[in-house]
Order: structure tokens, then C-alpha cells, then sequence
């Protein structure tokens, strides 16, 4: 016989049984929808002796546009890109797993016989363009020469030449007696790596900056005084949109830093100097873009005036955002957000390493002063992401305004590991899992840093080796 009070009972169980999984599930995702995100090691790239050689130091770090691939260059001028491994991605929970996919020499050491001047192999930078068909293209600069390569896959090949042998060798006309009909043959996967371009000898000063502008067909690339426009079909000219050269050189006061493309306005760019201005320019108004659209500048604190004011000041990397409505600079010690409607003062500024203000001194006399510091964005730009120093790197949470301090360090590569924060202490009694800042390692530094732009994959280079990280299993 039905009785509706039992039934009421057992619904009500049903009911209390959904709620308490739905609670255990909004917990457990706890981290994402509060924008608080747990870290975890992934994997570790290089290797793992303390013999580091110069040449194996990595010196840039680029995600491409859907996160498949990861690039990194080297002081050696070699250029390693990985892949997303198939299976992490459809594995549950997903996980931030590449593999070796390319290797190639990008640049080599090269002498300037007119000045006497050595150049350098090592990779500067990295940019992808946005993939239009099955092969890849990326950029990749030195201080003087920037290339375009083709990355692409081969897993077929042609056999039964009429006019030359299977090894290469062109056969002799009268032995050919009869027409051979070329077929294809399947092989192991290749995966080719081939300079397409080669733009060089428009750079008087080393280049820091490429950028590629949303149009895909254009980029910019920068050294110290001149930002150069690019077609990426035309390797012997170059269009100077920018000139901060002084007549006389004495006179020079300050020198470009960063420069990047807006994202989606093709006309619009922004470039970073070491006074610690921002200059937003409008390709539409001249041609030559000496006078700035827009100038971004934060008034000095006098209360931190100091012989050291003019360097730490110094913009070692700008940012836009995914979005394009604000920009991330970063200086010595912190990182500032600016929004691009508003030139007087940024919205937000985050101290990356403000402990750091009382050893400016000795920073200074072991030139550690002078390291550049990368910093980026999160996909949806409520996160952002840079080094310091002990081969702490720190990640700042917009929405909350909460910041953490994490490690990449050998101590923690077993896969799954959930990276504790770090915590310097700067005086006093230190507690347990607190690190002084006189045991700082100023030779370890986390100068270049990479974040997935779909997901929480981030990449981090520790001198020679690539830690990946990824939010909690």
C-alpha cells in the first residue's frame, strides 16, 4: 500500500544525497570558481646534472595560439618545441603533459667584421603566427637577424623517379628505356623545421622585441632606439615607425625596452622605455610614430627616492591583455596593470619582490639589478604570472587580490606533487617553512614564464631546464 510519508522520507534523502554532492563538487572546483588555484608538478624538461653549459640556458618561453605546442629558445640559438601529448587531454581530469616534437639550430654565432662586433646565437624571442593550414610558422630573433619558420609533418614520400636514382642521383638518359609511374609510399612521421624568411641588417642595436600584428600579415620588432615595421613577405625592407635617436648621442636619456601589437587593433602598439614610460601609438595618425597617442607614466613616490630610483624604474616587459582593454608593465620590483582609457596611474600594482628594496646595494654591485623580468596573462586575464629570484616565481590573482610565491625546484618532480607557497622572511625570528632573504640565490631567477592561453598550464624556465606546472589533479 503507498504511503506518502514514506515516499516524502525518501525524497527528501534523494534530495539531501544530490545537495551533498553538489556541495562536494562546488569544493572541490573550489579553486576555480573562487579564482584561488592550486599547483601542481607536471613534468621538468632538460637536464637534470648541476654541469650547466652557457649555451643550454633557456631564454624565452612562448606558448602558441591553442596551447598544442610550447617553444622555447636557448642561449645556443637552438629552438625546442613541444607537443601536447594526445592522451593527457582526453584523460580525466585533463593533464598539462608535452613531448619533444622539433629540434632545430635557428641561429648561429656570427662575427660583424665593419664593427668588430661579435653576435650572438642565443634566441631573444619567440612569436607564433596564427596557423592557417597543416604546418606551423614561428618567428625567432637574435639580437640582429629575425626568421620565419616552417614547421611542418611528412609522412609520405614519392619512389619510382623517371630521372634519378632512389638516393638522389640523377640517372643517365640512355638508361632510361622505359616511363615509371611515380607512387607514394608511407614513412615514419618527419617532422621538418625550414627557414621561409630571413629579415636582417635593419638593426643597428640589439633587437629585444617582435611582435606579430593581429592582421598576420605585419610584425614589429624593436631594439634599443628604432621599432621597425615588417611585411612578412618582403625581407629587404622595412619601414622605421619609430625613432627615439638623438642627434647627439650624448643626449640620449632613455632607450626601448618592449614593444608588442595590440590584439586586435592592427593600428595600435605600445612600447616600454627604461625611464618606466609606457607609449600607446596610432600607426593611422603618421607614419612615422614619434609622438605617442596615449603615454603611460606613474609619478614617483618621493618617500622612495633613492640612488637606485631611475633603474628599478626601468620597464623590463610589457603586456595587453587577451581582451585589449588593459596592459601589464613590469618593472624591478612589482608588477603594474594599467587600464588603456586611464594614462595617469595604473589600476592595480602588485609587489613581486618588495623585500628586495633594502638590498638594492649589493644587487646593484653583482649587476643583478639590471635582469629583465618577463611577466604574462592568464587566458581570460584574471590571473598574472612572473620570476624572481631562488627560482621563485609568483602569480597574482585579480579577482581576489590574493598573491602566491611558488618554487621550481628539483626537489618536487614526482608527477602530482602540489606545490607548497614559499614565504621570504626579512627579519626577526623565521618560522619553519619561511626562507631568509640573506639565503636568497640570486643566481637562480625565473626570468621568462609562459601561461596557457585555454588553460591552467603554466611554464616556467629555471636556467637550463622547463618546469611545467598545472592546476591541482
Amino acid at each position: 500500500m503507498f504511503k506518502f510519508s514514506e515516499y516524502l522520507e525518501g525524497t527528501k534523502a534523494l534530495i539531501s544525497h544530490d545537495v551533498k554532492k553538489f556541495i562536494k563538487k562546488v569544493d572541490n572546483n573550489k579553486e576555480i570558481s573562487n579564482g584561488e588555484t592550486s599547483w601542481c608538478f607536471s613534468q621538468i624538461k632538460g637536464a637534470l646534472d648541476d654541469d650547466v653549459t652557457d649555451a643550454d640556458i633557456i631564454s624565452c618561453v612562448e606558448f602558441n595560439h591553442d596551447g598544442e605546442l610550447l617553444a622555447t629558445g636557448d642561449k645556443g640559438g637552438r629552438v625546442v618545441i613541444f607537443q601536447r601529448d594526445a592522451a593527457s587531454k582526453t584523460s580525466n581530469p585533463r593533464r598539462g603533459e608535452y613531448n619533444v616534437y622539433s629540434t632545430f639550430q635557428s641561429h648561429e654565432p656570427e662575427f660583424d667584421y665593419l664593427k668588430s662586433l661579435e653576435i650572438e646565437e642565443k634566441i631573444n624571442k619567440i612569436r607564433w603566427l596564427r596557423r592557417k593550414n597543416q604546418a606551423h610558422f614561428l618567428l625567432s630573433t637574435n639580437d640582429k637577424t629575425i626568421k620565419l619558420w616552417k614547421v611542418s609533418e611528412r609522412d609520405k614520400a614519392f619512389e619510382g623517379y623517371n630521372t634519378k636514382e632512389e638516393n638522389g642521383l640523377i640517372r643517365d638518359p640512355s638508361c632510361i628505356t622505359t616511363l615509371r609511374v611515380p607512387q607514394i609510399k608511407p614513412i615514419a612521421l618527419m617532422v621538418e623545421a625550414s627557414p621561409r624568411r630571413i629579415f636582417a641588417n635593419a638593426h643597428t642595436y640589439h633587437i629585444n622585441s617582435i611582435s606579430v600584428n593581429s592582421d598576420q600579415e605585419t610584425y614589429l620588432s624593436a631594439d634599443d632606439l628604432r621599432i621597425n615595421l615588417w611585411n612578412l613577405e618582403v625581407t629587404d625592407q622595412s619601414f622605421n615607425i619609430v625613432d627615439i635617436k638623438p642627434a647627439n648621442m650624448e643626449e640620449l636619456t632613455e632607450v626601448i625596452t618592449a614593444a608588442e601589437f595590440h590584439p586586435t587593433e592592427c593600428n595600435v602598439f605600445v612600447y616600454s622605455s627604461s625611464k618606466g614610460t609606457i607609449r600607446l601609438c596610432d600607426m593611422r595618425s603618421s607614419a612615422l610614430c614619434d609622438r605617442h597617442a596615449k603615454q603611460f607614466e606613474e609619478p614617483e613616490n618621493p618617500t622612495n627616492r633613492s640612488f637606485f630610483s631611475e633603474i628599478i624604474s626601468s620597464i623590463s616587459d610589457v603586456k595587453l591583455s587577451n581582451s585589449g582593454r588593459h596592459m601589464i608593465s613590469r618593472d624591478y620590483l612589482s608588477v603594474k596593470v594599467w587600464d588603456l582609457h586611464m594614462e595617469t596611474k595604473p589600476i592595480e600594482t602588485y609587489p613581486v619582490h618588495e623585500y628586495l628594496r633594502a638590498k638594492l646595494c649589493s644587487l646593484y654591485e653583482n649587476d643583478c639589478i639590471f635582469d629583465k623580468f618577463e611577466c604574462c596573462w592568464n587566458g581570460n586575464d584574471t590571473a598574472i604570472m612572473t620570476g624572481s629570484y631562488n627560482n621563485f616565481f609568483r602569480v597574482f590573482d585579480r579577482n581576489t587580490k590574493k598573491d602566491v610565491t611558488l618554487e621550481a625546484s628539483r626537489d618536487i618532480i614526482k608527477p602530482k606533487t602540489v606545490l607548497k607557497p614559499r614565504k621570504v622572511c626579512t627579519g626577526g625570528k623565521r618560522k619553519k617553512d619561511e626562507i631568509s632573504v640573506d639565503c636568497l640565490d640570486f643566481n637562480k631567477k625565473i626570468l621568462h614564464t609562459a601561461w596557457h592561453p585555454l588553460e591552467n598550464i603554466i611554464a616556467v624556465a629555471a636556467t637550463n631546464n622547463l618546469f611545467i606546472f598545472q592546476d591541482k589533479f
